[in-house]
C-alpha cells in the first residue's frame, strides 16, 4: 500500500497556473510591449488634441500636457507591480512587504511627474518654481526607500514557519487563497477606475489608497493564519510588524507633501530594524528558559 500526498486545493492549483503564465517570458514581453504602445498612444492622443485633430467626441476630454502620457504609463506599470506583489505573497511574507515598499517608492516618483502634468507647455520657471521642493521631496523619499530596500533584502533570512512539512504546505495553500482574493479585488478596482475615467468621465477613485487598505487586512489575516501553525513569539511579532509597516504606508498615501515621503521612509526603516531583530532571535534561538522544578510544599518567589 503506497502513501499518496494529499491533493492541493483547487485555489492553489488555480494560483499556480496563473502565476506560471504571469511570470513566463512571453507574458513579460507582452506587458512590456503593451506599456510602450500605451505610452506612445497617449503621446499621440495629446499631440492630436493640441492640434485640433481629434474627433469632437474625444476632444473635450483630451489632456493638454505631454507629461500626461508618463502618468498613464506609470499607472499601468504600478498595476503590473501590484500583480507581482500578489503572487509574491504566497512565497514569502517578508518579500511581499518589500514589494509593497517598492510600489510606494514608484508612487512617489509618479507624483513627481504629476506635478509636471499640471503645468502648461512650454514649461517656464515661474510656473514650476512652487512645485520644485515638492518634487525634490518625493524623489528624495523614493531614493531613501530604494537604498533601505537594498539593505532589507540583503538581511533576509528565510526560515520555515513550522518543522512539520504538512503544516508548511497548508500555510502556503492558505496564503495562495488570500492572494487570489486580493487579485480579484485588485482587477475589479482597476476595471472600475478605468470605467470611471474613460466612460463615466469622473475622477478616478483613490485606487492605491484602497489597495493599501486591503493589504492591511490581508497582512492581519496572514498573521492570524500563521498563528495556527506557529505561536513562536518572534514569528508573531515579525508578521504583526509587517502589518504595522503597511499601516504607515497607508498613512503616507493620505499625508501631505513632505510628510508622505518621511512616513514612507520610516515604514521601511521600521521593517529593516524588525528584520535585524528577527534575525538576532533566530540566530540565538532566544526562548524563555523553563522554570526550575519546585520542591514539594515550596512556593515560587
Amino acid at each position: 500500500m503506497t502513501n499518496t500526498a494529499p491533493r492541493a486545493p483547487r485555489s492553489s492549483a488555480l494560483f499556480d497556473a496563473l502565476e506560471a503564465r504571469w511570470e513566463s517570458a512571453l507574458a513579460r514581453r507582452v506587458v512590456a510591449d503593451g506599456l510602450v504602445l500605451v505610452f506612445l498612444a497617449s503621446l499621440a492622443h495629446v499631440e492630436l488634441g493640441r492640434r485640433g485633430l481629434l474627433p469632437p467626441a474625444l476632444a473635450p476630454a483630451h489632456p493638454r500636457n505631454h507629461f500626461h502620457a508618463v502618468q498613464v504609463a506609470f499607472y499601468l506599470l504600478l498595476g503590473y507591480e501590484v500583480v507581482g506583489l500578489v503572487f509574491g505573497l504566497a512565497r514569502s511574507v517578508a518579500n511581499a512587504a518589500g514589494k509593497q515598499f517598492e510600489i510606494f517608492s514608484l508612487i512617489l516618483l509618479r507624483q513627481s511627474f504629476e506635478a509636471f502634468g499640471d503645468l502648461h507647455e512650454p514649461i517656464v520657471w515661474g510656473e514650476v518654481r512652487g512645485t520644485v521642493l515638492e518634487m525634490l521631496s518625493d524623489c528624495a523619499g523614493a531614493l531613501v526607500i530604494f537604498v533601505l530596500l537594498g539593505l532589507y533584502y540583503r538581511l533576509q533570512r528565510h526560515q520555515p514557519l513550522s518543522p512539520d512539512a504538512k503544516d508548511r504546505q497548508s500555510f502556503i495553500h492558505a496564503k495562495k487563497a488570500v492572494a487570489l482574493t486580493l487579485l480579484a479585488l485588485f482587477l475589479g478596482g482597476m476595471g472600475w477606475a478605468a470605467l470611471s475615467a474613460v466612460v463615466l468621465r469622473r475622477p478616478p477613485p483613490a485606487f492605491f489608497e484602497s489597495l493599501y487598505t486591503l493589504l492591511i487586512f490581508a497582512d492581519i489575516l496572514v498573521v492570524l493564519i500563521s498563528a495556527r501553525y506557529s505561536s513562536t513569539y518572534r514569528v508573531v511579532f515579525r508578521n504583526s510588524g509587517v502589518a504595522v509597516s503597511t499601516v504607515l504606508l497607508r498613512l503616507a498615501l493620505s499625508a501631505p507633501v513632505f510628510l508622505n515621503a518621511l512616513l514612507g521612509a520610516v515604514a521601511v526603516a521600521f521593517a529593516l530594524a524588525l528584520t535585524v531583530a528577527y534575525n538576532l532571535f533566530a540566530a540565538g534561538e532566544v526562548e524563555r528558559p523553563p522554570a526550575p522544578a519546585l520542591a514539594p510544599g515550596s512556593l515560587a518567589p
